[in-house]
């Protein structure tokens, strides 16, 4: 076992949850979604929030990926702002 598995093992038995439940991959894949494409700090709080959203059965079942894809178009949005040149006022 790893520490990565030791520890949500940890943690899902601290919180009463079963680890079976925990698709850690998922998790890991939006985070890592979010912190490259809207921010890091992004990333922590995304997984914050999809977490209280689950909690309150109102996460629909299709979060991660539906979350994960909005991460890749922000950045490719913010990307195709930053690359387009400024026009000035006429």
């Amino acid at each position: 076992m790893n520490v990565l598995e030791e520890w949500t093992a940890l943690v899902c038995r601290e919180l009463g949850i079963d680890p079976a439940r925990v698709d850690r991959a998922a998790v890991l894949d939006l985070t890592r979604d979010v912190a490259h494409g809207v921010a890091r700090p992004a990333a922590p709080l995304t997984a914050y929030l999809v977490g209280l959203a689950q909690g309150a059965g109102s996460a629909p079942p299709d979060v991660v990926e539906r979350l994960s894809r909005m991460a890749k178009d922000w950045a490719e949005a913010t990307a195709q702002t930053r690359a387009a040149p400024d026009t000035p006022d006429s």
